[in-house]
């Protein structure tokens, strides 16, 4: 009988195509399963709590997959390590779970943060990991405005045309702005996301912070349902899937 293993994935998506195997481009989950596949010489699917896009990353997303018992789960994992450390990618955990288990349709949280600085120089050692804002953004007015995702709504205006989701409604149990130093952490939590929600509500936080809208116009856009009226979305280089619950 087969086993159930769940693993715990940190990742920079900078160099990927996204979370989800591809034929033609390079993946997180295709260089995961290529290493699986040197160890336990079988090809083994994972399955993702999620797909992340392309230059997103993940500071602890949630897969499993299903093979023969491991004799020794310390040892596979450290094997699995040393074969993606040099993909800047790090299998942080694993564990086995009930057979039933599933990464994707267990999950009851999924929590996202992103990462603007706001500062005038250029970024180094976060180029590739935050989005650079050179315009002072006005932080009570990211707070407030955030205030407005919070609760069960209609998302359409904040889903990229390719999203396949079957309905646009969504709750948001948590959202929050804060600010350390130069750099300003936004966090939203909810059992699932349409494709691009969180990078487009983050569009239109910025442009709150610039002052080029007030919260009527993000009211107005929650009404309206129009995708044409967003704000252009914040580049995937600033978001992280933070956490996923069970």
């Amino acid at each position: 009988m087969k086993s159930n293993y769940q693993i715990i994935i940190e990742y920079d998506g900078t160099n990927y195509n996204g979370w989800q195997y591809q034929k033609n481009g390079s993946s997180i989950q295709g260089e995961i399963e290529k290493a699986i596949k040197i160890l336990l010489k079988k090809n083994i699917r994972i399955i993702g709590s999620g797909r992340t896009d392309t230059g997103v990353h993940a500071i602890a997303q949630s897969a499993n997959f299903f093979c023969d018992k491991l004799k020794n789960e310390k040892k596979f994992l450290s094997s699995l390590n040393y074969f993606l450390c040099k993909k800047n990618i790090s299998i942080s955990s694993i564990r086995k779970k009930n057979i039933n288990f599933h990464s994707r349709f267990d999950a009851k949280k999924r929590i996202y943060k992103y990462i603007i600085v706001n500062r005038k120089n250029f970024l180094v050692l976060d180029r590739n990991r935050a989005w650079l804002v050179k315009k002072k953004l006005n932080i009570h007015a990211m707070k407030r405005a955030v205030k407005l995702f919070l609760g069960s709504h209609n998302f359409n205006a904040f889903r990229s045309s390719s999203c396949s989701a079957k309905s646009p409604l969504k709750t948001i149990e948590k959202s929050t702005v804060t600010k350390k130093g130069d750099k300003i952490l936004i966090m939203f939590s909810s059992r699932s996301f349409l494709q691009q929600q969180v990078r487009s509500m983050v569009g239109c936080l910025k442009f709150i912070g610039e002052e080029k809208w007030d919260i009527k116009n993000l009211k107005y856009l929650l009404k309206s349902k129009k995708r044409s009226l967003c704000a252009p979305p914040a580049p995937p280089r600033g978001l992280y899937l933070y956490k996923v619950t069970y």
